[in-house]
């Protein structure tokens, strides 16, 4: 990890929180495994009466990271910024990083070789964005929580 100005990006104050994890990482060969890494544990310590997380949504979570930050990877050399958010309806995932290019969704192309990241997070998310900030972009998911529990009062 590394000190860098995505690391100044204020931290959401939402009372609907279940849990919340954020890493930066510079432009190391071990990043993206530690953003892996990061995402295993932070899957493995939401609660289960907070939040229905099942093995499927754990995986979707898992790959959505990985293509996320491995194109940040593939595309940028700078920093890096991982934020994972759980609410008790969906699991959120956002990565800044320095380039300013956004990310393109090809059209379906079963014969194209590589390419299919953002094709393959958009069928996964149940909202997913992509924006230039200052300094660069970031990128946004929404992975829905089959079964949602809905906070009662």
């Amino acid at each position: 990890m590394t000190d860098h100005p995505f690391a100044r990006v204020p931290l959401p104050e939402r009372p609907d929180l279940v849990l919340h994890r954020r890493a930066a990482y510079g432009d190391v060969p071990d990043s993206i495994g530690a953003a892996r890494d990061l995402t295993r544990a932070f899957l493995a310590d939401i609660p289960e009466e907070a939040a229905a997380l099942s093995d499927q949504t754990a995986g979707d979570v898992m790959l959505v990271v990985s293509e996320l930050v491995t194109n940040a990877a593939r595309h940028d050399s700078g920093a890096r910024l991982l934020d994972l958010a759980c609410t008790a309806r969906e699991v959120e995932v956002t990565v800044w990083d320095t380039s300013s290019q956004l990310p393109q969704r090809f059209p379906r192309d079963p014969d194209r070789i590589g390419g299919h990241g953002i094709e393959i997070v958009a069928r996964l998310c149940s909202a997913f964005e992509a924006e230039a900030v200052p300094g660069g972009k970031r990128v946004h998911a929404r992975i829905a929580l089959k079964g949602a529990r809905h906070p009662t009062g």
